[in-house]
């Protein structure tokens, strides 16, 4: 009876994983491949009016004759649903995935709908929030979308960072201060953030800069003003504007009503609207994402001989089978010589070669750890057979696999 042991998976379980794993980051890649752009929202703190920002950014550029969604991965604190007028909505399923909800020229997915009552409160410890935000991208059937906008939890911690990794490519993000030193402070701190994870910032929005009188029009700089600027300089971020605090801006958001969306006319949504005008520009003007590919699965297979090689090391060839994600069909296999085998060589080699998934018959602890630290997904103890038939049979889940022949 087989068994799973050191050297290897005899049994079909931990194949079985392999697959979940492969499809499950296929169709991450999928959904953010119809995404042609992702701008996150952060800030170093809360109260900085972040969500009220991502909202008004959001229906600015859905506005603009673009396909827009809004995710709202604000954890414990989702606001999103309130401003849209959306809270108590429940979502629809469709072939296993949520289906957003609209608000007019929105597709919307929040945390918030997920919760029984809109005063639940989200305790969860990291790798359980880390999940949440994985399925919040992956299992969403946000369609093609021209722009994603995401607004993040506050600070640099756990989430925002699940967030980022999550995404993958993004375009950049917005980060929102207030003017006062106590929240610059903090925003210096998302800039970093930025810079460590290598997710270009697009610029600093000063929120809340100068109260515009309700009754006179005169502006009060209830908070100081200038302040974000002068960090955006400091820190060589660009600035891109500020917005005054306006008793619209609290009315509307109340009333689940985006300022741009009935009062772009008045100062704090002209100067959201011209906000949204300048990432739309910097973005379309990269157009980063427009000639991704379509997802594709690369397998590689040791041969000799025409037929599966037992240990990959000692192959004369490998074969690169390559799937078309979708329709889960192979597309096209190619032949290779392999360099010279050497430790940590092939592996690296293959990463090169564009391979996902390495199909062996024997294979050691050590050079497995290598294929997976290099991305590659390996299954051992297959039996011998032609490149396609292997693929085949593991696309199909009969992939039937035996003793790991090399257990060094």
């Amino acid at each position: 009876m087989s068994s799973c042991h050191s050297g290897g998976c005899s049994c079909g379980s931990h194949q079985e994983e392999n697959i979940d794993e492969a499809l499950a980051r296929m169709s991450r890649e999928e959904t953010l491949r119809r995404i042609r752009h992702t701008i996150v929202v952060l800030s170093g703190k809360g109260g900085v009016g972040k969500s009220t920002v991502a909202v008004n950014l959001a229906m600015a550029l859905a506005m603009s004759g673009r396909q827009v969604g809004l995710l709202d991965v604000d954890l414990h604190g989702p606001s999103v649903p309130t401003m849209l007028g959306l809270a108590g909505t429940k979502l629809d399923i469709e072939d296993g995935k949520l289906v957003p909800a609209d608000y007019d020229l929105l597709k919307v997915i929040s945390i918030g709908f997920l919760l029984e009552r809109a005063d639940d409160a989200v305790i969860w410890r990291g790798p359980a929030k880390a999940g949440v935000i994985k399925q919040l991208v992956e299992e969403v059937v946000w369609g093609d979308l021209d722009y994603l906008i995401v607004d993040c939890p506050p600070g640099t911690g756990d989430e925002p960072l699940s967030v980022v990794q999550t995404l993958g490519a993004i375009d950049g993000a917005v980060i929102v201060t207030t003017p006062q030193d106590v929240a610059l402070a903090d925003v210096r701190k998302s800039i970093s953030f930025c810079h460590t994870m290598q997710v270009p910032v697009l610029g600093v929005v000063e929120n809340m800069s100068g109260l515009i009188c309700p009754h006179c029009s005169q502006q009060i700089d209830l908070f100081k003003t200038g302040g974000g600027e002068a960090m955006a300089g400091t820190m060589a971020v660009p600035f891109l504007g500020r917005i005054p605090l306006e008793v619209l801006v609290v009315t509307t958001g109340d009333a689940g009503v985006p300022m741009v969306y009935r009062h772009a006319d008045t100062p704090a949504g002209a100067s959201l609207t011209a906000i949204a005008e300048q990432l739309r520009t910097q973005c379309e003007a990269q157009d980063i994402s427009h000639d991704k590919e379509l997802p594709m699965m690369r397998f590689a297979i040791p041969m000799a001989e025409g037929q599966l090689c037992m240990h990959f090391g000692h192959c004369e060839q490998f074969a690169l089978v390559d799937v078309d994600a979708t329709s889960k069909q192979i597309t096209g296999t190619q032949y290779l010589t392999p360099p010279p085998h050497e430790p940590g060589v092939i592996p690296r080699w293959l990463h090169e070669q564009g391979a996902t998934t390495i199909i062996a018959g024997g294979m050691g602890m050590r050079a497995q750890q290598i294929f997976a630290e290099n991305g590659i997904t390996v299954v051992t103890g297959a039996p011998v057979d032609s490149p396609e038939a292997l693929v085949t049979a593991y696309l199909q889940e009969s992939l039937v696999t035996g003793t790991n022949t090399c257990d060094h």
